[in-house]
């Protein structure tokens, strides 16, 4: 988002209640009534889906300036999703209506919210076709070069993903088992594509990684 847009929404947000939440957190559940429009000040959330067989699967990772939840916040829609924090996290929360009043008033922010829920959608539509073709250690690969897209920190000739993702969340991401990608993880750690600092994941070869990964020939 542009650095005006951002610090506009920010400026907005922050008149209003600010909330913290720990690691792994519910922030809302499927068919609650959102007391308000979130906006993320620190850390990162979790936006998922659960089955009836209760898999869930990662839809989005939001980030520091993101809102949600975004189509209620938008359309006064019901919810049928989960938002999770990842991370501790710091919000601010503002009445819907005034967020939307203030949308309209400020359409240049409104442009810029539209062009990065555009971006979202391109890698929606990527990660499908990730879903569809390949094996498995390509989807591993390939989701973890639009974490670096999106997420990506440069360290030294490395790449550092800042949301501290487990082989769980990389799982929910792309509809595999942990167990399988725990094993592509280590293969990819031993052809020395990646490695870790902490929880997070760090790539050390982005090319080698874009090579493994299905990205030359959907990207």
């Amino acid at each position: 988002m542009e650095e005006q847009a951002a610090t506009s929404l920010l400026s907005f947000f922050s008149g209003y209640q600010r909330l913290f939440y720990k690691r792994r957190e519910m922030i809302l559940r499927a068919e609650d009534t959102p007391q308000g429009v979130y906006f993320i000040k620190e850390g990162y959330v979790r936006f998922f889906a659960i089955s009836k067989d209760g898999e869930e699967l990662s839809l989005l990772i939001f980030k520091p300036y993101d809102f949600f939840p975004v189509r209620w916040a938008i359309t006064g829609r019901p919810l049928y999703y989960y938002y999770e924090s990842l991370t501790p996290v710091e919000v601010f929360r503002s009445p819907r209506e005034e967020f939307v009043t203030y949308l309209k008033t400020n359409p240049e922010v409104l442009f810029q919210i539209t062009s990065s829920m555009l971006i979202r959608l391109n890698t929606t539509f990527e990660r499908m076709q990730y879903l569809v073709y390949g094996n498995a250690l390509a989807k591993v690969a390939s989701m973890l070069v639009i974490c670096v897209q999106h997420y990506g920190e440069e360290r030294k000739g490395a790449v550092r993903i800042d949301v501290p993702l487990t082989h769980q969340d990389i799982a929910s991401l792309i509809g595999m088992t942990r167990e399988t990608v725990s094993v592509e993880m280590e293969m990819l750690k031993k052809k020395g594509l990646i490695s870790y600092e902490g929880r997070n994941i760090l790539v050390t070869d982005l090319k080698g990684l874009e090579t493994v990964s299905m990205w030359s020939a959907v990207g």
